[in-house]
């Protein structure tokens, strides 16, 4: 079974309390959630593996250490998960970007693919998939798997701001193999999936749509 890393880290707390406020504007949504994925960003590349290189100092050679960011991929989940990305980059200028496009039937809460696009020599790249929310978990599973059967990365994580127990079931019995890693647990979802007390609908509150 996959593991659910919840980011606890202060600030991180910080910023998504704030991000919940219904007054929070769109301006000021969209600035901290850049500012906190850059702060996850952290804690999902704390175990990838660096190389050593050549290089020269001020004061004489060494031999340092660097991820290879260009051996990383970061796919967003459209639209929403594009709200992580350029916080992710402040971290990892180097990694390439992939798309997949997903919308919720509103009746069945099953995905529906529009959209697929990644960067070449994906057997090669480590993956974090990204969508702020995990709430069914029906569209991520479905992400993921479209990752799998298209794409066979090496390895895939998956992120988001806020996850629902019913997420994170779906989650774990469709890919044991892909960690999760949020920064909260939220209690449950409502009759129309979204999740409570969440912060509302991330896509609307990310382009200031309704």
């Amino acid at each position: 079974m996959s593991t659910v890393h919840l980011i606890d880290h202060p600030l991180v707390q910080h910023k998504l309390t704030l991000m919940r406020r219904k007054e929070a504007s769109t301006n000021s949504f969209r600035r901290m959630l850049g500012e906190l994925s850059t702060l996850m960003a952290y804690e999902l590349t704390r175990d990838f593996p660096l190389q050593d290189i050549e290089i020269e100092t001020p004061m004489e050679k060494m031999t340092g250490k660097v991820i290879d960011g260009k051996k990383l991929a970061l796919v967003s989940i459209l639209r929403a998960g594009n709200g992580f990305l350029d916080g992710m980059l402040n971290v990892v200028p180097g990694a390439r970007i992939g798309h997949i496009g997903l919308f919720r039937d509103p009746e069945t809460l099953k995905p529906v693919e529009y959209y697929y696009k990644m960067p070449e020599n994906m057997g090669e790249r480590d993956v974090i998939v990204v969508d702020p929310m995990l709430a069914t978990g029906n569209s991520a599973a479905a992400a993921v798997q479209q990752l799998k059967d298209k794409s066979q990365p090496k390895t895939i994580k998956f992120m988001c701001l806020l996850a629902a127990p019913e997420g994170i079931k779906t989650m774990q019995a469709a890919h044991p193999d892909v960690d999760i890693y949020t920064a909260a647990i939220d209690r449950e979802l409502d009759s129309h999936g979204y999740i409570l007390p969440g912060l509302g609908d991330a896509g609307d509150r990310i382009f200031g749509t309704k």
